[in-house]
């Protein structure tokens, strides 16, 4: 990216959210000599190349995009699913009750596709590290592609593991699972945890959240579980509303810290 007056200019190589509307937008990346197609006709990628982020582009048939700088969210939204990613709604209480900043080192078992770890190492990096654990190997590679493409990959090693089994590390500032029996790794995680470190655990199901909650009033303290609804509104004058469609419950979060109760 080159900079003149103050404004990013796009140049070959970099990724541009291609924005129509909420519900259409398009991650593709600068490349010259390229078309990228949409229902509204195609887009000339040369046209892209030079431009600032905020300006606008044409297609073929006369419909504007505009060109906005992809977040970390936008990665997410675009990223090859093996899994159920965690929302951003949910993705976004669990960072704050972890705890987690620059140079934070984390644990996270579960990898799945990737979604969460990309956020746990968008917030770690430059300094911190993401240590992430999931049984599956295909899963990870799958993972590791979407990382790649967040530009997160370097903030995270990925490992092939049962998170029941323990972890190798030790004295990280939060361990965050995203597992169907985070229960059986509540020891695990207080063994890795340092003194007041955070303990994050997302579950779709109350009888995850009783047991797990069980385990971790023996040597945990603050133990809360919450669930986060979050509901759309159509805003339009003399229309404005709640959207007729939202989606309901997606889980609950139970975050706590360790202490040594001997």
């Amino acid at each position: 990216m080159s900079e003149a007056s103050g404004e990013t200019l796009i140049s070959e190589g970099d990724d541009v959210l291609l924005f129509l509307d909420p519900k259409r937008t398009y991650l593709v990346r600068a490349r010259p000599g390229e078309r990228f197609h949409t229902h509204r006709g195609f887009i000339q990628l040369d046209d892209v190349l030079g431009k600032r982020f905020g300006d606008k582009v044409s297609t073929n048939l006369g419909f504007h995009f505009f060109l906005l700088k992809p977040n970390i969210y936008d990665y997410l939204g675009k990223a090859s699913r093996a899994t159920q990613i965690v929302y951003l709604k949910d993705n976004a209480l669990i960072v704050a009750y972890s705890g987690v900043g620059p140079g934070s080192r984390v644990i996270e078992a579960g990898t799945g596709s990737g979604a969460l770890t990309s956020v746990l190492a968008h917030y770690v990096r430059p300094g911190g590290r993401v240590y992430s654990y999931d049984v599956r190997a295909e899963f990870q590679e799958k993972a590791r592609r979407n990382l790649v493409r967040a530009g997160v990959s370097e903030f995270v090693e990925l490992k092939v593991g049962d998170a029941v089994e323990g972890f190798a590390e030790r004295g990280v500032d939060a361990v965050v699972l995203d597992l169907a029996t985070p229960w059986l790794v509540v020891p695990r995680a207080h063994e890795a945890l340092r003194g007041g470190g955070r303990f994050v655990s997302f579950s779709p199901t109350v009888e995850q959240v009783v047991k797990t909650v069980s385990a971790l009033n023996d040597d945990f303290v603050g133990v809360e579980t919450v669930e986060c609804i979050s509901r759309r509104f159509k805003v339009k004058e003399g229309e404005t509303r709640p959207e007729t469609l939202m989606v309901g419950h997606t889980g609950y979060i139970t975050h706590a810290r360790k202490v040594f109760k001997e």
